[in-house]
């Protein structure tokens, strides 16, 4: 049955749809059976695969809102050998329209689970926002990874995603973990990012992933082709970091759950 890891930060800018495009890519890559879930309405990570967000029939949106099933509104991405369920504007009416239906944060839950033993992973492109959409993307996952960019503001702006997480438990989902905190747009030549990063270490200790993912003008000019970072320049800095936190991901989930589940949302 397939891991379910929610993809977010309520900041925006900080590589969330980079790294779930990527290493959604790597895994594949590695063989796992992957399904990303874009559940933001820019459509990012669907344009980022190369899906031309405006000419899909079905998106989350119908799936979240009933109006079609997860099977029918799936795009196989032949070049990185991956499922997508794709997103675009419509997408910005379900805040509202979930609030009209009933067991609104637990949609993309029941729709997932007719299809969750047909994967491995499935990655979930969370909004850069706190909303309806965030929640159910949280309800629906058994962990969360947290892409955070090491500069001023990085810690101050994790307290209430924390927040969230924790009332997510609270709420609709006592198991919901922290996967870990990835380290993005990382320039180990500016001071204020190294402090930052150890200030990470520091407080979150081994939840935050050994691989650090680099500015690399390569990562930044992939998705203007369609194409994850490994299909588009797999020799790039960018490529060999979400490989090697692809590898340290499947690591991790070999874990036993016991120890899996050590890390909390206080981790």
């Amino acid at each position: 049955m397939a891991t379910i890891i929610a993809i977010t930060n309520q900041k925006g800018g900080v590589g969330k749809t980079t790294t779930a495009v990527n290493l959604a890519a790597c895994l594949a890559a590695l063989r796992q059976g992957v399904l990303l879930v874009d559940l933001d309405p820019q459509g990012n990570a669907t344009m980022g695969c190369g899906v031309d967000k405006h000419a899909v029939a079905a998106t989350s949106y119908d799936v979240l809102l009933g109006e079609a099933t997860l099977s029918n509104a799936l795009q196989w991405i032949e070049k990185a050998q991956m499922q997508l369920l794709p997103a675009n504007g419509d997408l910005t009416a379900a805040e509202v329209n979930l609030l009209k239906v009933e067991n609104a944060p637990r949609r993309l839950q029941d729709a997932l689970a007719p299809v969750a033993w047909n994967f491995d992973v499935i990655l979930i492109d969370c909004p850069p926002s706190l909303n309806m959409l965030t929640v159910n993307a949280l309800t629906a996952a058994q962990s969360v990874i947290i892409p955070v960019q090491c500069e001023y503001y990085a810690l101050e702006g994790l307290s209430a995603l924390l927040d969230t997480i924790e009332k997510v438990r609270r709420s609709t989902n006592p198991s919901l973990r922290i996967e870990g905190l990835v380290r993005t747009l990382f320039d180990p030549r500016n001071r204020l990012a190294n402090d930052v990063s150890a200030q990470l270490i520091e407080h979150f200790g081994e939840t935050v992933f050994e691989t650090l993912i680099p500015r690399n003008v390569r990562l930044a000019e992939a998705p203007s082709y369609g194409l994850p970072i490994i299909h588009y320049d797999d020799h790039s800095r960018g490529a060999q970091s979400y490989r090697e936190l692809a590898r340290e991901l499947r690591q991790r989930l070999r874990r036993p759950a016991a120890s899996a589940g050590k890390k909390g949302v206080n981790a």
